[in-house]
């Protein structure tokens, strides 16, 4: 276990899923078994590794590049029955659609009840009885989307009504009977609305359950150990947490986390940064430039997908809002007009109008993939 002190494995960073690979590594090469073994589990590696938000380097970059290449073609009749029940097989897979696809749907019956649902799918050899749990997979996870929404408009509530985001540098929200499932997912939505770091608290007959998330260049599983007198147990990493506590500790834990926050998390720290890798024009994205960024996945925590910005753009007609809160539009420079869209940016639609020129837009590249054709799509970040 490399998150051991007194563990000597040089990478720090493997996730759940990698420790129990490389237990398996280990019994196959104690018993010398043919290392072919290993390559079908590199896709469960991949999902996992992905899903937990490690940083995408060292082994975890070699895992999750070997895992998902094999995904359009795995033999594992219940991952691919999961595919099939998403649409997305036969697409190429990358993080992307690990985080925000495939891994809340696997996620979402442990988060609401029965976890052995998508163990069954995983390991099942009936192709029917697999596409049967899949099914029951993507009923759950609209299922879970509910509570989140539910749960999320909640908490900005309380926050906006009792918190102070200004004098708690850390957002600590607790309240009985929120659904234990969904509070880490919330706790990420949070901090995107409020760049804090997060612990999200439910509790039920005096003992409580929480998920932290962080921010960049806080540790939080540190700021946990200094709070450890609080809590019964706590596990995770420096972005992502998880955590038990008694309800009556709960305001203690809350000062104390709060003051670890005042000595090591700065105002600069506090303040949303957008890192911009170059400066571009419209004329310069073309496919030999997807495909170099493409040999940069995958992407994750420590290796970021390359963000640009454009000045002097143009907006093409009317910009809309679909799906709940997602801005779509065009955009036009030099003759050239591509496709926009910012994912739970709704809100900056009133910085553009119809035909407004000199935008300035931060960005990445990405390939939409739709009825077999690829186009060229930039996901916005910031505009202006």
């Amino acid at each position: 276990n490399p998150k051991r002190r007194d563990c000597s494995y040089p990478f720090k960073e493997l996730a759940g899923v990698g420790v129990a690979f490389k237990l398996v590594q280990a019994l196959q090469q104690h018993l010398d078994l043919d290392e072919s073994i290993l390559l079908p589990l590199m896709e469960f590696v991949a999902i996992g590794s992905a899903a937990d938000i490690v940083p995408m380097v060292d082994e975890n970059r070699v895992f999750v590049k070997f895992g998902l290449s094999n995904l359009p073609r795995t033999q594992h009749l219940g991952v691919r029955a999961l595919l099939d029940s998403t649409g997305i097989n036969g697409l190429e897979i990358g993080t992307g659609q690990v985080v925000f696809i495939l891994a809340p749907r696997i996620n979402a019956v442990g988060r609401l009840g029965d976890a052995g649902r998508a163990v069954r799918l995983l390991i099942s050899d009936n192709e029917q009885q697999a596409r049967n749990i899949a099914s029951i997979l993507e009923s759950e996870n609209r299922l879970r989307r509910n509570i989140d929404e539910e749960t999320f408009t909640e908490a900005i509530e309380m926050i906006e009504g009792s918190v102070n985001p200004e004098n708690e540098r850390i957002l600590v929200l607790q309240k009985e009977g929120w659904h234990p499932g969904v509070i880490g997912i919330v706790a990420s939505r949070l901090v995107e609305k409020y760049h804090r770091p997060t612990v999200m608290i439910s509790t039920e007959i005096g003992l409580g359950k929480g998920s932290a998330r962080s921010i960049r260049g806080f540790d939080i599983y540190q700021a946990l150990e200094n709070c450890q007198e609080f809590m019964l147990e706590f596990g995770g990493h420096k972005y992502a947490a998880g955590l038990s506590i008694f309800s009556e500790n709960i305001h203690e834990f809350r000062d104390k986390l709060n003051q670890v926050a005042a000595e090591r998390l700065t105002p600069e720290m506090l303040t949303p940064k957008l890192f911009i890798d170059a400066e571009i024009k419209l004329t310069e994205i073309k496919n030999d430039l997807v495909k170099l960024l493409n040999r940069m996945a995958p992407f994750g925590p420590q290796n970021m997908r390359p963000s640009f910005l454009t000045r002097g753009l143009q907006i093409v007609g009317t910009p809309m809002i679909v799906g709940k809160n997602h801005l779509k539009f065009k955009v036009r420079q030099d003759g050239i007009v591509m496709d926009a869209i910012g994912f739970e940016l709704g809100d900056l639609m009133y910085r553009i109008s119809p035909g407004e020129k000199n935008v300035e837009m931060v960005y990445v590249i990405e390939e939409n993939e739709w009825n077999d054709r690829k186009r060229i799509q930039l996901r916005v970040k910031d505009l202006r």
